[in-house]
C-alpha cells in the first residue's frame, strides 16, 4: 500500500523515477495544483539529512541534491533496506514516527498484525499526516480499489473517522521491569543480568493491576509491588506502577515517598518490648485522650472510632489500635523511635519535634522500598542488610537493630489471627493458609494504603494509591493493598510450607492469667523475654485517680464574637464526678461562660486532696 500511494515503479527505478519527474513537471505548468515526484528513496535521502517533509518546496538545485543523494543510497542499499528505513523515520501521524508506533498508537497492535484495511489508511497518511479523518478515508478509498482490495468502502471510511478523530497512545509492550531497566542499564551497558524473577514480576504487575482495576470506581488510580527474599535480600518482583491504568507511569512507586500510616507500629513496640517498658501481656487502657501540642490538642481515634478499654499490647498492635500506640510512643519517647527508625534504614525523616505523638500513628513520609526491608529485618530476627537488584552487588555488613528476642515476639504478635480478629475478624486477606506475619497501613483521608509482612523466606510490600495525593474513597488496608499482597504471598508459596519460626534463647512461655473487675479471663500462653515473665496481669484503673478530660492542657480556646457569649459555655468533664475549682473558687455548674485570660482548672477528691490540675487560656 505504501509503494502504491509514495512510488509505484519503486522498484523499477535506482533513485528517481525520471518518468514521474517529467509527467510532474509538465502538469506543474499548466496547473494551479502542484505536485511533487519524489521517489520513497529521494524521501528516505531528506529524512536522513534531518529535513522534514513539510519544509517547502525545492529549488532545482535542492531537487537535484535530493537526485543524487537518491542515488547514492540506492548504490548502497538494497531495495528492502531503502523501503524499511524509510517505514521506520517517515511520520504518519503528528509524533508517530515510523511505522510501529503509528501502528502501536492508532491502531494498538504491531505491524505484523495490520488488516488491508488498516494499511491502506496508514499508508493513506503519509502524504498529509495531520489531514482530517475525513480526508483520509477518502483517499485510502482510492487506494484500496487502485490495489484491488476485497475491502468495502464503507468499513475503510469509518476506520479512518474512528482511529483519527480520538487521541492516541502508545501502549507499553513487553516492558516487565522498566525502573529496573532504567537503574541497571545506561549507555555503555545494555544488558544486565538481575535477580529478578521474570515469573514473580509478570504475576506481581498482573495481580496490582487487576487490584487498581478493580477500585477503579473508589478513585484509586496507581499501586507498587515489591518482592524480596529474607536471607539473601534479593529483590524478585519490582513492580513500580499500575502500568497502563497509572496516573503517571514515569513515577517509582517503591522509591516515591509517601505516609506510613500504621506501618510504622510494630517498630514502636519492637522497641518498648526491648526496653522492657512493655510485654506483649501488658495492659494498655484504650480510652479517650487529648493531648496538648504547639498545633492545639491532639486528639487521636481509633480507626472504627471504638474504645476498648484495657486491653493487651498483643491486642493493640494485631488490631492496630492508635491510642495505645500514642501512649506507647510516650513511654519509648518520640527521639528514642525517631533513631529505632533510622536503625531500620528508613531515611529522610525529620527531626523528632516535626512529628510529636502523631509519629505513633506513621506520619512520617517513607518509601515502599524501606519499608519492605525494615520488615525483612524482623523477619531475619532484627538483624539488618541492604537488598539487592544484581546478584554480583554487595549486600554489606549484618546489623543488629533489635534482638532477636524482641523480633520474634513482635512477628509472633504479627502473625496471631485471633489477636487482630478484634478489627479484622478472623477471615480476611491477611489470614493466609500458612505462617505469615503481616501489618496494614492507612494514612490520613485515606490517600495511602499498605500491606506489608512476611514469611519464613519472602517479604511482600504493597502500596496502593494515587501518585497525585488525592484521597481514596472508602479503601482500607484489607480492601486495598492487602488482597495483592494475599495473591502474591500465595503465589510464592504455592507447593511451598512457610515455617513457623523457633523461639531463640532468652524467651520463655508462661501461661498469664487477666483479672479486671474482679473477672478473670481465660488463660493464655505468652511470650516474654526472660525476666519479664508474670503469670497474672491486673487492670490498673481502679486505682486511677480522677483527672480532668477537658479541656485538655494548655488549651487554648477562641471566641466568636459573632455568637453570643451565653451560647459558647465551655463544659467541663472528668472521670469522676468530683468537685471543681476554677481560679480558686469552687465550681457549682460544669458548664462555664468564657471569660478572656489564662485560667487554672482543679479537681478535688471528697476529703479536699487536688488530684488533677490544668492550665488553659481563653481568647
Amino acid at each position: 500500500a505504501v509503494i502504491r500511494s509514495e512510488d509505484k515503479r519503486f522498484y523499477d527505478h535506482h533513485g528517481a523515477d525520471w518518468r514521474a519527474l517529467a509527467s510532474a513537471s509538465l502538469g506543474n505548468l499548466f496547473s494551479d495544483s502542484k505536485r511533487g515526484a519524489s521517489t520513497i528513496t529521494m524521501q528516505l535521502a531528506s529524512l536522513l539529512e534531518g529535513t522534514p517533509r513539510s519544509a517547502g518546496r525545492r529549488s532545482i538545485a535542492q531537487k537535484w541534491g535530493q537526485i543524487e543523494a537518491a542515488r547514492e543510497l540506492e548504490r548502497m542499499w538494497t531495495k528492502d533496506q531503502v523501503l524499511e528505513a524509510y517505514l521506520n523515520l517517515v511520520t504518519f501521524r503528528r509524533e508517530l514516527q515510523g511505522i510501529t508506533a503509528a501502528s502501536r498508537g492508532i491502531f494498538d497492535k504491531d505491524p505484523v498484525g495490520l488488516d488491508e484495511a488498516e494499511s491502506v489508511v496508514l499508508a493513506s497518511l503519509i502524504r498529509s499526516p495531520n489531514a482530517p479523518p475525513e480526508t483520509v478515508g477518502q483517499r485510502a478509498v482510492r487506494l484500496a480499489a487502485s490495489l484491488y482490495l476485497a475491502v468495502p468502502a464503507e468499513q475503510v471510511r469509518k476506520l479512518a473517522q474512528d482511529r483519527l478523530s480520538r487521541p492516541y497512545a502508545v501502549r507499553r509492550r513487553i516492558d516487565l521491569a522498566p525502573f529496573v531497566a532504567r537503574k541497571l542499564l545506561h549507555p555503555g551497558k545494555a544488558r544486565a543480568v538481575s535477580t529478578l524473577d521474570a515469573a514473580i514480576q509478570r504475576f506481581a504487575a498482573e495481580a496490582l493491576e487487576q487490584a487498581v482495576g478493580g477500585l477503579a470506581g473508589q478513585n484509586v488510580r496507581d499501586g507498587a509491588v515489591l518482592v524480596v527474599e529474607n536471607r539473601s535480600g534479593d529483590v524478585l518482583a519490582y513492580v513500580g506502577n499500575s502500568g497502563r491504568l497509572a496516573s503517571a507511569v514515569y513515577v517509582d512507586g517503591i522509591r516515591a515517598r509517601r505516609q506510613a500510616g500504621s506501618t510504622l507500629k510494630p517498630f514502636l513496640y519492637g522497641l518498648a518490648v526491648e526496653e522492657r517498658l512493655l510485654t506483649a501481656a501488658s495492659l494498655i487502657e484504650d480510652a479517650a485522650i487529648d493531648l496538648p501540642t504547639a498545633r492545639g490538642v491532639y486528639r487521636p481515634e481509633n480507626y472504627d472510632k471504638e474504645f476498648r478499654g484495657s486491653v493487651t499490647a498483643r491486642s493493640a498492635l494485631a488490631s492496630s489500635m492508635n491510642i495505645p500506640a500514642v501512649k506507647t510512643l510516650g513511654l519509648v519517647g518520640t527521639d528514642a523511635f525517631v533513631h529505632t527508625l533510622h536503625a531500620f534504614g528508613f531515611t529522610g525523616l525529620a527531626e523528632p519535634d516535626h512529628y510529636g505523638p502523631s509519629l505513633a500513628l506513621g506520619s512520617a513520609d517513607i518509601t515502599l522500598w524501606g519499608l519492605v526491608n525494615a520488615y525483612r529485618t524482623l523477619a531475619n530476627g532484627g538483624s539488618r542488610r541492604t537488598m539487592r537488584l544484581l546478584p554480583e552487588e554487595g549486600r554489606g555488613p549484618h546489623r543488629r537493630v533489635l534482638s532477636p528476642q524482641s523480633a520474634f515476639i513482635i512477628s509472633d504478635i504479627l502473625s496471631d489471627r485471633e489477636a487482630r480478629s478484634s478489627t479484622f475478624s478472623l477471615e480476611n486477606p491477611l489470614a493466609t493458609r500458612f505462617w505469615t506475619a503481616v501489618k496494614t497501613g492507612t494514612s490520613k483521608d485515606m490517600r495511602d494504603n499498605w500491606c506489608v509482612g512476611y514469611s519464613d523466606r519472602y517479604t511482600v510490600g504493597v502500596w496502593v494509591g494515587n501518585f497525585s495525593g488525592s484521597p481514596m474513597w472508602d479503601v482500607s488496608g484489607v480492601s486495598g493493598a492487602a488482597p495483592v499482597w494475599f495473591e502474591v504471598m500465595n503465589r510464592l508459596h504455592a507447593g511451598m510450607p512457610s515455617a513457623t519460626p523457633l523461639p531463640p534463647p532468652g524467651v520463655v512461655s508462661v501461661t498469664v492469667s487477666r483479672e479486671e473487675d474482679g473477672r478473670r479471663s481465660v488463660p493464655r500462653k505468652e511470650w516474654f523475654i526472660a525476666g519479664t515473665e508474670q503469670s497474672e496481669v491486673r487492670s490498673a484503673r481502679k486505682q486511677e485517680l480522677p483527672r480532668i478530660l477537658y479541656p485538655a492542657p494548655d488549651t487554648v480556646i477562641a471566641m466568636d464574637p459573632d455568637i453570643p457569649v451565653d451560647l459558647q459555655r465551655v463544659f467541663f468533664r472528668s472521670t469522676q464526678n468530683a468537685a471543681l475549682m476554677l481560679d480558686g473558687a469552687v465550681l457549682t455548674d460544669a458548664s462555664w461562660s468564657p471569660v478572656a485570660g489564662r485560667h487554672r482548672l482543679t479537681l478535688l477528691a471528697p476529703d479536699g486532696a487536688v488530684t488533677d490540675q490544668i492550665t488553659f487560656e481563653v481568647r
